[in-house]
């Protein structure tokens, strides 16, 4: 499976989906604005990325005008807001078989540029 969830809005995402061809090699998108995260799907990202933290965003505009900042989150935290709402959700993550990629961080992008054929 190739899959990338992703926010249409959003222009770094915008960026790397054109950058490793993503329609073209056959990647499954999924705008998480429109489409919303399901409890199986999120579950299998962090299956494959061991952490619901190291999905969290918080780089979201909500992050701080609800008090995250201020609060100790635990494991069930990250999960429960990231499935009440899209933007805490770090983006893109891209799943390619076993692999995921989380983030636009220049690393991970090499490496899904990597895996995406050209």
């Amino acid at each position: 499976m190739k899959k990338i969830y992703h926010l249409s809005s959003c222009s770094t995402c915008k960026r790397i989906l054109d950058a490793i061809d993503a329609s073209g090699n056959g990647f499954v998108l999924q705008d998480i604005k429109t489409e919303k995260i399901t409890p199986a799907q999120l579950e299998e990202m962090h299956k494959l990325s061991g952490s619901y933290e190291a999905l969290f965003s918080r780089r979201s505009m909500k992050y701080r005008p609800m008090g995250l900042h201020e609060k100790e989150l635990t494991e069930k935290d990250y999960h429960d807001l990231i499935l009440q709402e899209y933007s805490f959700l770090k983006r893109p993550v891209a799943i390619v078989g076993k692999q995921i990629f989380i983030g636009s961080d220049k690393k991970t992008v090499e490496g899904l540029e990597a895996v995406a054929p050209k």
